[in-house]
């Protein structure tokens, strides 16, 4: 009996010691996964998509194909864009090009024809006035030849107005108007023209086309996302570094990266590390727990790892270079 409480005893005291050693060699590396860029590509309209030329898991390029959205309704609107650009074109170029020679033609006539009348109303007039002082005919006929002669002169002088706003041009305020509102429907073909670009989805970057979660002929909601790509040709891990080794692990630093699954570790070079810490806030903590605080960092891998598949578990050491 009192055998076997001894042996109870020391394996009570031995266990303890045996969890602190795991504790502290799981210190010295930092877990984590493979990992690459995602780039997610998102619907600008609520449109049926209409074609997916490219399938899940294919290798992409940038500028592939990879989701074409129906683009009926945004034709339209860039047409109608279309046509108010080419009615402001039209409407500058008349007010800088002028009034057409027919028009000047016939406001010339108008003036000639004034410039008679006033000239035969002025005769008349003299005549009257002659005749009045010969005291053959009354006076007030007189003054009717004196008012057919200023109507005359007055119809020179409108006519001769007309021609000169034909021949002098449009106002500049007039021309600069029309100068904006010609930019301004540029403007919005240039916007109409890129949404409708828009609706053809493509890569923007190499990769392997991860996902489509949209099938062909669904409606798709504005911002959903209808393709994942993975952008990354060569995989990085992504690791929880402990704070009692944040000092140390810094950009640029080389690391040993043990994949699981692969023999040798390959040699990584920290990209960068996260300044926050990714788990219980620093002031939530006593002194003696801090060392539970992790801090996120990304260690990118040599071309070797390039056929590593994304989300296998993968370990960097922290016990030195």
């Amino acid at each position: 009996m009192k055998g076997s409480f001894c042996v109870r005893i020391i394996f009570l005291l031995f266990v303890p010691l045996l969890l602190t050693g795991c504790l502290k060699d799981s210190l010295k590396q930092a877990l984590g996964t493979l990992e690459r860029d995602r780039v997610t590509f998102s619907a600008t309209a609520n449109e049926i998509i209409r074609e997916l030329p490219v399938k899940e898991g294919s290798t992409v390029q940038q500028g592939d194909v990879l989701v074409r959205l129906d683009s009926k309704n945004q034709q339209a609107i860039l047409a109608h864009a279309i046509a108010e650009q080419s009615k402001a074109e039209a409407y500058l170029l008349r007010l800088t090009n002028g009034e057409r020679p027919e028009d000047i033609a016939a406001a010339q006539a108008k003036v000639a024809r004034a410039q008679a009348q006033l000239t035969e109303a002025d005769k008349n007039y003299h005549r009257k006035a002659e005749l009045v002082s010969r005291r053959l005919i009354s006076q007030s006929e007189q003054d009717s030849a004196l008012a057919a002669r200023d109507s005359a002169k007055a119809e020179l002088d409108s006519a001769s107005e007309e021609f000169s706003k034909l021949t002098a041009g449009s106002r500049p305020e007039d021309i600069d108007q029309a100068k904006a509102e010609l930019a301004a429907a540029k403007a919005d073909v240039v916007l109409e023209q890129q949404k409708l670009d828009e609706l053809t989805i493509v890569a923007t970057r190499d990769g392997i086309l991860d996902n489509l979660p949209y099938n062909l002929g669904e409606r798709v909601p504005v911002n959903g996302v209808v393709a994942v790509v993975q952008a990354n040709r060569i995989p990085y891990a992504r690791v929880y570094v402990p704070a009692s080794h944040r000092v140390d692990f810094v950009p640029g630093r080389k690391v040993p990266v043990h994949v699981d699954g692969v023999e040798l570790p390959f040699e990584g070079t920290v990209r960068w590390v996260s300044s926050e810490p990714a788990f219980t806030p620093y002031y939530a903590l006593t002194e003696d727990e801090r060392s539970r605080l992790m801090y996120l960092a990304e260690v990118d891998l040599p071309d070797s790892a390039e056929q590593l598949p994304s989300g296998v578990p993968a370990q960097v050491e922290l016990a030195g270079e």
